[in-house]
């Protein structure tokens, strides 16, 4: 902007020349001053739209990611995809990177690092691993005598088909069926298809009341170490730096912890997490560790395993 507005300065003091000539290149330079003083046009960011109207599991990463790229420094624009998508259909469309779909906050696996590009910040501060069970509300006693994995492998769970956890579950021995429907896994549990739906502690309680025939089991916890990160085409280091500079700066001064606090405090008090016996499960999806740079991003129960994330569980 300063050699603009010099440039335009010395085209004022410059040589004589022909009226029409002057008022030419005065023009183009106004143009050019002017045009100096307008901001860059924000890049657009496409995200998945969201499965139903009122999913819960898509606030909480949408408002974040809002934050993130308005306090990293450069103008984005985040939109909603014009149709809704399945999950597959969303990470292939990233991983093709045609502008489809940006980006996705998904919990992480070997496979998914290895095709598109995590910004390794646990957004969920490792609480999609903090599983209660969904349950019908005549079966509320299921899990009262259910202390470790080989009580768990006697019920079964129900997953979406291309879900991380499906393969988790599966993985530990754990009977799963899957559907390709969100929604359709309400309706299994409430029809007795499956014994319950294991569900992250931050997102069953907006889902436990908009099913009111489905109650959240008072009696377990189910873990296994993962995270929530925000993941982009493994080409476009220039967005995935641009979440990873505003998330820090969201955690530096606090905006973070508030955001978090503000839509997850009042679950994480109510489902008394160090009240509850802890089944731990093994991750076998996990990639190589997950990181601990933002130790205070990894939150741990009290009273619950003190196990580092990325640890493995017992079998």
């Amino acid at each position: 902007m300063q050699a603009t507005v010099q440039l335009c300065d010395r085209a004022a003091a410059g040589n004589p020349t022909s009226p029409k000539r002057l008022l030419t290149r005065l023009a183009a330079l106004a143009c050019a001053c002017a045009c100096a003083a307008v901001p860059a046009l924000a890049a657009t960011v496409m995200y998945p739209r969201p499965l139903l109207g009122t999913d819960p599991r898509n606030d909480y990463p949408v408002v974040l990611l809002r934050l993130a790229l308005e306090k990293s420094g450069t103008p984005y624009e985040l939109k909603f995809t014009p149709v809704v998508m399945t999950q597959d259909r969303v990470l292939l469309e990233i991983a093709k990177g045609d502008g489809g779909v940006d980006i996705i906050a998904t919990m992480t696996s070997q496979e998914r690092e290895s095709k598109m590009l995590a910004v390794r910040i646990p957004i969920d501060k490792g609480l999609y691993g903090w599983r209660l069970p969904l349950v019908r509300g005549d079966r509320q006693d299921l899990f009262a005598n259910v202390r470790d994995l080989a009580g768990l492998r006697k019920l079964r769970s129900g997953q979406g088909h291309d879900w991380p956890d499906t393969g988790i579950l599966r993985g530990n021995g754990v009977p799963v069926s899957a559907n390709s429907s969100y929604e359709a896994l309400f309706s299994m549990l409430a029809a007795g298809r499956i014994d319950y739906f294991p569900r992250a502690v931050i997102e069953i309680g907006p889902e436990a009341a908009a099913h009111p025939a489905l109650a959240i089991d008072s009696h377990i916890v189910i873990h296994y170490p993962t995270a929530l990160y925000y993941f982009v085409n493994r080409n476009n280091t220039q967005l995935a730096d641009a979440i990873k500079r505003g998330l820090e700066a969201a955690i530096a001064d606090g905006s973070f912890e508030r955001l978090f606090n503000q839509n997850f405090g009042a679950a994480l008090r109510q489902a008394r997490l160090d009240q509850r016996p802890v089944i731990e499960l093994v991750n076998p999806l996990l990639p190589n560790g997950l990181p601990l740079e933002h130790r205070d991003l990894w939150l741990m129960p009290e009273g619950a395993p003190r196990a580092k994330p990325g640890a493995p569980g017992q079998r």
